[in-house]
């Protein structure tokens, strides 16, 4: 059992964090084991995302001090919070995947840059590549023009050491 000044350090540990966030998931995590639950928090980890596990109460009353509306008023039991402070999509990407793998695990709301987003939303957001899989895109598609001028620069080259292999050949 908590106490009331253990309950408002997490409370206040909460708050700063959804303050400080770029992206905050809210997840039911009945249902699902332990096992399961270290190894999304291990791919979460990797991504530099936090993933904390608290009681639904305790979520309301940071929400409230932070002035954020999301209604986890129809949820039983302890919900999971993830908090993206780089990369805003990276967490949505994850925990999508994770859910197509454990039917338990639902994706609930959450909020992006101050924005309240349903779980469709984030299942769409899910959809969009991330920004290293953009920057690819964008290096290629810069890199494929200079590489053609380079290939076709190259072969007057080409050609011409085969016209002089032809005629050191004759």
């Amino acid at each position: 059992m908590l106490t009331r000044k253990q309950k408002e350090e997490i409370i206040n540990d909460l708050a700063d964090k959804i303050k400080r966030q770029k992206s905050f998931i809210v997840t039911d995590v009945i249902g699902v084991g332990v096992s399961e639950i270290q190894d999304l928090r291990r791919k979460l980890r990797q991504s530099n995302i936090e993933y904390k596990v608290t009681k639904k109460n305790l979520i309301k009353l940071a929400l409230a001090k932070t002035k954020q509306e999301i209604d986890i008023s129809g949820f039983n039991g302890s919900l999971a919070l993830t908090f993206s402070y780089d990369d805003p999509i990276a967490p949505a990407k994850i925990l999508d995947n994770f859910s197509k793998e454990h039917e338990t695990f639902k994706i609930l709301s959450g909020i992006m840059e101050d924005k309240v987003l349903t779980m469709e939303d984030i299942k769409e957001l899910a959809k969009i590549p991330s920004k290293n899989e953009l920057l690819a895109n964008l290096i290629n598609s810069i890199k494929g023009p200079v590489k053609g001028l380079v290939n076709v620069l190259g072969g007057n080259i080409r050609n011409l050491v085969g016209v002089l292999n032809a005629i050191t050949n004759k």
